[in-house]
C-alpha cells in the first residue's frame, strides 16, 4: 500500500478528567457573604447603635463569616461526588437559598435595630422569624439529604477525607438541632407571655439573662453558661475535620507510621470522636451555667479523661500502624 493511500493515525481521546468546578449557587453565596463582611465591618465603624450590650452589626458580621466559610466548603465539596450529582446539585440549591435568606433577615434586624432571633415582639419581627424557620429547617433537610444520600453512598474522595467530611457533616447537623434549644423560652419569659406582655423567646445563655458581660468578637457569657459555644464548635466541625485528614496526609510522606491509608483514616475517626466529645462537653457545661474559660473540677476532669482517651487511642493506632510495617 502507498503511503499515499494510508489512513492517517486516529488521535487517542484524553479520557483524563477534567477540572472541577465549584458549585456555583453556593460560590455566589461565599461571594455575597465576602461583600457582606466588609459592609458589617463598615457598620462597626460608622454606626454606633447597640442591641443587648453589643454593637448592632457583630452579630450580622460573625454570621457572614461563619456562612462564607460554610458555604465555599459545599461549593468545593458536592461536585466531587460521583454518585447523586443531580441530587447534590439541587441540596447544594436550596443550602444557598436558605443561607441567604437568613443572611438577609440576619442583616435587616440589624439595620433596624432589633434583635433577629427569639423575637415575635411586634408584626414584622414575627415574619422574620417565620422567614428565618423556613430557612432554618432548608438547612436541616439539605445537610440531611448529603448525610443519608450521598456520603453514605458515594467514594470519590480518598478514604480519609471522605469520613473527614462525614464526620463533619454529621456534627454539624447536630449543631443545627442544638440551635433548636435556644428556642426554648425561659421561666421568666413563659410568665411574661402568660401576662400578656411582649417578651422574646428562647435565649442563648442558661443561668443568666442574655446581653451580660461576654468575651471580645463572640460575645459568649462569662457570667454563665452559653449554648452559642457547642453550637459554633458543631457547625465548624465541616472544616476543621478535612484539615485533619489533609494535615495527616502531608505528614505521610515524612513519618512512615502514617503512610497506610487505613491508619490516616483511624486517626479521624479517633480525631472525630474527640471533636464530638468536645462538643457534648461544652454542651454539658453550658447547661450547667458554667462560662467557657471558668469550668469546675468536674468539668476539668471530664476534659482530662477526654485528653488522655483520645491521646490513647491515637497512640494505639499508630502503633498498630507500626508493627504492621514491621511484618511487612
Amino acid at each position: 500500500m502507498s503511503l499515499e493511500t494510508q489512513k492517517p493515525a486516529q488521535p487517542v481521546p484524553d479520557r483524563r478528567p477534567g477540572p472541577v468546578r465549584l458549585h456555583r449557587p453556593l460560590l455566589f453565596v461565599a461571594a455575597v457573604t465576602a461583600a457582606g463582611f466588609l459592609f458589617t465591618l463598615a457598620g462597626l465603624v460608622a454606626d454606633d447603635r447597640t442591641l443587648g450590650g453589643a454593637p448592632v452589626w457583630l452579630k450580622p458580621m460573625k454570621f457572614t463569616l461563619s456562612f462564607g466559610i460554610y458555604a465555599i466548603t459545599l461549593a468545593w465539596l458536592l461536585p466531587r461526588f460521583r454518585k447523586g450529582r443531580r441530587v447534590a446539585w439541587w441540596a447544594g440549591t436550596a443550602l444557598a437559598a436558605a443561607l441567604l435568606a437568613e443572611l438577609g433577615a440576619i442583616s435587616f434586624q440589624a439595620a433596624r435595630g432589633h434583635y433577629s432571633h427569639f423575637n415575635t415582639m411586634t408584626p414584622v419581627d414575627a415574619q422574620v422569624i417565620q422567614v428565618m424557620t423556613v430557612g432554618v429547617l432548608a438547612l436541616y433537610l439539605g445537610n440531611l439529604i448529603l448525610i443519608v444520600v450521598l456520603l453514605l453512598r458515594d467514594h470519590a474522595l480518598e478514604p480519609e477525607l471522605r469520613w473527614a467530611f462525614r464526620f463533619g457533616l454529621l456534627i454539624a447537623f447536630a449543631g443545627m438541632v442544638e440551635g433548636f434549644f435556644m428556642n426554648v423560652p425561659t421561666a421568666a419569659q413563659k410568665a411574661a407571655a402568660q401576662a400578656g406582655q411582649p417578651t422574646l423567646i428562647g435565649a442563648h445563655t442558661v443561668g443568666v439573662p442574655d446581653g451580660g458581660p461576654g468575651l471580645p468578637v463572640t460575645g459568649w457569657s462569662t457570667i454563665g453558661g452559653d449554648l452559642r459555644i457547642p453550637h459554633f464548635l458543631a457547625m465548624h466541625a465541616l472544616q476543621l475535620l478535612p484539615l485533619v485528614a489533609l494535615a495527616l496526609r502531608a505528614l505521610s510522606r515524612r513519618r512512615p507510621a502514617l503512610g497506610a491509608t487505613a491508619t490516616r483514616v483511624r486517626l479521624v475517626l479517633v480525631a472525630a470522636g474527640g471533636y464530638a466529645g468536645i462538643v457534648a462537653l461544652t454542651t454539658w457545661q453550658a447547661y450547667r451555667a458554667q462560662p467557657l474559660f471558668r469550668p469546675d473540677a468536674t468539668t476539668l476532669a471530664a476534659l482530662a479523661a477526654l485528653v488522655v482517651l483520645v491521646a490513647a487511642a491515637a497512640l494505639i493506632v499508630v502503633s498498630a500502624g507500626r508493627s504492621a510495617d514491621r511484618r511487612i
